[in-house]
């Protein structure tokens, strides 16, 4: 039996949300990588077809749906090939702190045109000289009257240019606890003293436009504070499990895109007269390969159900997160190589896979960090 019991509901989303892959985003993707950016008008009709913010409440203009609408998106994003609309970082990692943590007034504001795609999310936390160590922040929010300062700088800010509403990590310079100093604030853009500096070039994830954030003396009111002064850097920790689930699962569906891609070229590709997967050393490859996916996949379902259960399962998933990725990135160089130097070339599939895994063992901490984590909960 299926460790995910998908209803027919499900499967009718995936076939729909295929399609719209196939027939809206695919045929611009060439486009969009030159151009380093995604257009807003995709992720509008995102929107239009309810396929942002799907666990966003009713009354606030989303469908309620649960997690697995969300794994289906990021499954078939992932499977198509496709990092740079990142549907996944807007819908499951920075939504949900405006559901869980935003005042009535926030989520009447925001949450509807989350949903619609008038609005696209960024959280801003990483900085020029702190990424995984979220306590050593140097951006500061300092009170004036009603309202709250801030300055500093974030950077590798994914969305960053696109994003209409950014989440923003800053510490009060007065506290001396650096895990109480940290809250979370709500900008918009537009907003004075917040400019978004350069989009980044980068290794892989060309269309993704990851960016520099600037707040320059940026005044905002405090009620733009989510939750209470103080509490920033437990949300964050709360909010990890599915951060770090969601990777794991783009990182296993990119993995089963590129083995999948690679044994149809095997079996097409012939070298001294025969097919590149009818050699023995070959077929050791893509077997390895092939139940490292399956076990990583079995890992990853099991993930899902557990957190859509309300387990915490924080240990597990900052496995998932280091492993999978891992994993994703062994499997894209091995399928590189069997794809021999077209495989190098841009026109094969494969060449963008293996630039765009690399990240995966970067972000939403690194790999080092996450069996840091781990170490500690085992009391090492």
């Amino acid at each position: 039996m299926d460790i995910i019991q998908y209803t027919d509901e499900h499967r009718m989303f995936r076939d729909t949300f295929r399609k719209f892959v196939a027939n809206e985003l695919l045929p611009h993707v060439e486009e969009w990588e030159e151009a380093g950016i995604v257009p807003k008008s995709a992720w509008k009709k995102m929107g239009e077809h309810g396929f942002l913010g799907m666990s966003v409440p009713v009354e606030y203009g989303g469908a309620g749906a649960d997690f697995l609408y969300s794994v289906i998106v990021t499954e078939e994003l992932a499977h198509s090939n496709f990092a740079g609309l990142a549907a996944p970082l807007h819908t499951d990692i920075v939504v949900p702190y405006l559901i869980s943590f935003g005042s009535e007034e926030q989520k009447q504001k925001y949450l509807p045109g989350s949903v619609t795609g008038d609005i696209i999310t960024a959280v801003a936390m990483t900085e020029p000289n702190t990424g995984s160590d979220l306590a050593a922040i140097k951006t500061t929010a300092v009170e004036d009257g009603n309202d709250i300062v801030l300055n500093g700088q974030k950077t590798f800010i994914s969305n960053g240019i696109n994003c209409d509403l950014c989440v923003v990590a800053a510490k009060d310079p007065a506290c001396t606890d650096p895990h109480k100093a940290v809250d979370l604030f709500v900008v918009e853009a537009g907003t004075p003293g917040f400019e978004k500096g350069r989009r980044l070039k980068k290794a892989g994830w060309h269309s993704q436009d990851t960016s520099e954030l600037y707040f320059t003396d940026c005044r905002i009111p405090k009620s733009n504070r989510l939750g209470e002064k103080g509490t920033g850097f437990l949300k964050l920790m709360m909010k990890l499990q599915q951060e770090r689930l969601v990777v794991a699962i783009c990182g296993i569906a990119a993995a089963e895109y590129m083995l999948e891609t690679t044994i149809k070229y095997c079996r097409e590709r012939t070298v001294f007269g025969k097919p590149v997967s009818k050699f023995q050393v070959n077929q050791f490859t893509l077997v390895e390969c092939a139940t490292q996916i399956k076990i990583g996949r079995t890992f990853v379902d099991k993930l899902i159900v557990d957190h859509m259960e309300g387990r915490q399962v924080i240990i597990e998933t900052s496995m998932a997160k280091y492993w999978i990725t891992d994993m994703a990135h062994q499997v894209a160089d091995r399928c590189l190589q069997l794809h021999g130097g077209y495989g190098y070339c841009d026109e094969y599939g494969i060449s963008r896979a293996w630039r765009d895994s690399r990240v995966s063992r970067i972000f939403a901490g690194t790999n080092e960090i996450m069996k840091v984590i781990i170490a500690r909960f085992m009391g090492l």
